[in-house]
């Protein structure tokens, strides 16, 4: 049963712009089921929910590119040597991109407009996971946290999600 909690939070954590934080379950399912099992189970839900992306992200980006050329303001040379850089090399960008702190909403972004098949999405979005999963549940293994450390872990790392909530926002009046 644990392992069918982890998958599930692992696909909630990661699907679209999910707001949850995968850290601290990761770490503590590592400690409950083991390194390898937690890691292949979070990984199993990370790539279904990069299959479920996939399937409806793609789309509707060619149909909003298909009406209307962009008009959009050149962005800059940091911002256009992103897209350079990931056609160079998609999958180490996409892989690699799980040894950065950095989020992986952009990363998939580019995956999605610039038609990066499936198949090679999905497998580097599992190549991305789990050497990230497995230091982790490691993490867990290694060090027994408390469960009021790890609840502290998962709020603080909700504080940057939180900003987003529509109520919260300032107004533009």
């Amino acid at each position: 049963m644990q392992a069918v909690t982890l998958f599930g939070y692992a696909f909630l954590s990661n699907v679209a712009l999910a707001v949850l934080p995968h850290e601290p379950a990761v770490i503590w399912y590592g400690a409950r089921l083991g390194v390898w099992p937690a890691t292949l189970v979070a990984t199993a839900g990370t790539v279904a929910a990069a299959l479920v992306d996939h399937q409806i992200f793609v789309p509707l980006i060619r149909r909003a590119a298909a009406r209307r050329p962009s008009r959009a303001a050149d962005p800059g040379p940091t911002a256009r040597g992103w897209p350079r850089l990931f056609a160079r090399a998609p999958f180490a960008v996409i892989a690699l991109s799980g040894l950065t702190p950095l989020p992986f909403f952009p990363f998939k972004a580019l995956a999605f407009t610039t038609g990066y098949p499936l198949g090679r999405y999905l497998v580097a979005v599992a190549a991305r996971s789990v050497p990230r999963y497995a230091l982790l549940a490691w993490l867990g293994v290694v060090v027994r946290l408390p469960t009021w450390l790890i609840a502290a872990l998962f709020a603080v790392l909700l504080i940057p999600s939180v900003r987003m909530l529509p109520w919260l926002r300032p107004s533009a009046s």
